[in-house]
């Protein structure tokens, strides 16, 4: 039987490793050499890694913006250089409390669309430079705060210095932020002690495969639901349009067709998925003319073919 091995791997990453290093223990299991990531996460966190396989390698630009969701825990009572637990305390620390805080007064401001300074600790580029590089030169980058939406943030008490939180966020947002911002706030100091990234957009990581049992898997064993997803599987939050193969050929070649979508909402500029006659996801496309409004039809321009 031959086995399907373009499509989408959901890894969940153990503590103490980088994102790399779940990618490279995937590729010796699978012995794939064409896959990346669609997001890193911090060595110390642990939690969904998308991995992208194959031709859905083409798709990693697309997933990197999708909206992320962790959950983890922040310790009140000092900060630190990196804005989490690996990092030094900045002065001593210090008992605090928290018990007797309104925590959803507290996260309300977080919330939204807000304005977020990156860590010095961060990769963010600085005339070529990583931030970090500078921050262990004991630089300061000169880094500019970037608009993000927090579209759900909770938070609840643990003990009287430690919180628990849930966020949902758009890509590009820094957790650890949020928490040394949440210690300004208090004027107590605070630091991410840990975090766990459970969904990137649909994907969850109870569909995850655990880096540990990535290492001692079989080839076909990596390549079956719940946590690999065939092309023909890959659900996008994105409008979807059927093709026929005539077009699918077109579209293939990088040649825009005329399609009637589902919904008359679809808009210039939108982004849709398309698929084929079967099923199977062809090409993440662009509404390049909308050419009657009120549910007309539409001219398709591929931004990122999956097939051919």
């Amino acid at each position: 039987m031959n086995v399907q091995r373009d499509g989408l791997f959901l890894a969940d990453k153990e503590s103490g490793i980088t994102s790399h290093d779940a990618v490279d223990i995937f590729r010796r299991a699978s012995r794939i050499r064409k896959v990346g990531h669609t997001g890193t996460l911090d060595p110390l966190a642990t939690g969904l890694l998308v991995l992208c396989v194959g031709t859905a390698t083409r798709l990693q630009s697309f997933l990197m913006r999708m909206e992320k969701t962790y959950e983890g825990t922040i310790q009140f009572g000092w900060a630190t250089d990196t804005y989490d637990v690996a990092g030094t305390p900045l002065g001593d620390p210090r008992e605090a409390s928290i018990e007797a805080l309104d925590l959803d007064a507290l996260a309300e401001p977080f919330r939204g669309e807000i304005e977020q300074m990156p860590p010095q600790f961060s990769a963010k580029k600085v005339q070529g430079v990583r931030a970090y590089e500078m921050a262990r030169k004991g630089e300061v980058a000169a880094l500019e705060a970037k608009q993000v939406t927090i579209y759900e943030l909770e938070l609840g008490l643990v003990s009287p210095s430690l919180a628990s939180f849930r966020v949902r966020c758009s890509a590009g947002t820094y957790v650890r932020t949020i928490a040394q911002d949440l210690g300004i706030a208090t004027g107590m100091g605070a630091h991410l002690k840990s975090l766990r990234r459970t969904a990137i957009g649909a994907f969850h990581v109870r569909d995850a495969m655990a880096t540990p049992a990535i290492r001692e898997a079989s080839g076909d064993e990596l390549f079956r639901p719940p946590h690999f997803r065939r092309l023909d599987q890959v659900d996008l939050p994105l409008e979807s349009v059927v093709i026929d193969r005539t077009q699918e050929t077109k579209m293939r070649r990088g040649q825009s067709v005329v399609v009637k979508p589902q919904s008359a909402t679809v808009k210039r500029k939108d982004l849709v998925s398309v698929r084929g006659v079967e099923g199977e996801l062809v090409a993440i496309a662009e509404i390049a003319d909308v050419l009657r409004e009120g549910g007309g039809p539409v001219m398709l321009q591929p931004k990122v073919v999956l097939k051919g």
